[in-house]
């Protein structure tokens, strides 16, 4: 990576993204940066403010505010970077809506496609140019962003798809959900999973088309599944947190794929869950999830 670099993490107030941005600034140089992104400018001033005054930060840490779902600020932001710096080195697309089990998903279908899903596209074509070379650009999924967990008549939508392609079937699938047809047309009722498999297709998409030129320079583009994590975000899907890890606990893996060199060829363009890749057509539809949950 360059001698001064730039590291940016969206959705970073609280939880996993606040433990990244904590990690970077701590394991990178005095010369470097870290912008600290979220929504509400007293929240970003409150965490820059508290991170600052860790005892490990080493690297500067500042805020931006960001509201991901708004496409166009993020290419500013892109753009505010190329024309600053040069470009960016790091760049992690954490942002997520928190969803309740017993809210209607239907009705929170567009914030959570246009936090989740959206944002990435965005993300993806905006900081993909002005990645600089050595750089890496992460975006955090889960385990549940591998094709096995759609129906199978929805795989031809993400396999092999172009990152056209994929917002197109997010697209149709927002609509099927309107249209009250998602059911019978094959998507799960669950948002989180057509949402987690479009987010590691989209990686996979932009991933394809720049591989070589990348390797070439150690630079990375991967999904990346932290595990389950204890945030709030979490908290109300799951009844046994006996396994669950800190959102400190969870950085450090994402952060060691972030800052190692060389890049392993294996884990670009993959979703990377504790250093190795997981099988993009492996994972069964969670049948079970949807019964629990609200139309």
């Amino acid at each position: 990576m360059n001698a001064s670099r730039i590291a940016l993490v969206t959705g970073a107030n609280q939880g996993l993204g606040r433990a990244l941005v904590e990690g970077l600034a701590a394991r990178m140089s005095p010369d470097d940066l870290v912008l600290l992104t979220g929504r509400s400018r007293q929240r970003v001033d409150e965490a820059v403010h508290e991170v600052t005054r860790l005892p490990g930060t080493r690297a500067r840490v500042e805020g931006r505010v960001l509201d991901v779902t708004d496409t166009d600020a993020i290419a500013r932001l892109a753009e505010d970077l190329r024309a600053r710096h040069g470009g960016v080195d790091v760049v992690v697309s954490n942002a997520v809506a928190r969803l309740l089990p017993e809210e209607s998903q239907s009705q929170r279908a567009d914030e959570f496609i246009d936090v989740s899903n959206t944002a990435t596209h965005a993300v993806l074509r905006s900081f993909g140019p002005v990645l600089r070379p050595g750089g890496r650009l992460i975006v955090v999924a889960s385990t549940l962003g591998t094709l096995g967990h759609l129906d199978p008549r929805l795989h031809h939508l993400f396999d092999g798809a172009s990152l056209d392609q994929v917002e197109y079937a997010v697209e149709s699938w927002r609509s099927a959900v309107h249209q009250r047809t998602a059911t019978e047309a094959g998507w799960p009722l669950w948002l989180n999973v057509p949402s987690k498999v479009a987010q590691v297709a989209a990686v996979r998409a932009v991933a394809a088309e720049r591989r070589d030129h990348d390797l070439a320079t150690d630079t990375l583009i991967a999904a990346v599944c932290p595990g389950m994590v204890d945030t709030a975000t979490s908290r109300p899907w799951f009844s046994d947190y006996s396994h669950a890890q800190s959102p400190s606990d969870a950085a450090r893996p994402v952060l060691d794929l972030i800052l190692t060199e060389p890049v392993d060829p294996s884990l670009y363009g993959e979703l990377v869950r504790f250093g190795k890749a997981l099988d993009w057509h492996g994972g069964t539809p969670p049948v079970e999830q949807d019964r629990l949950l609200t139309p």
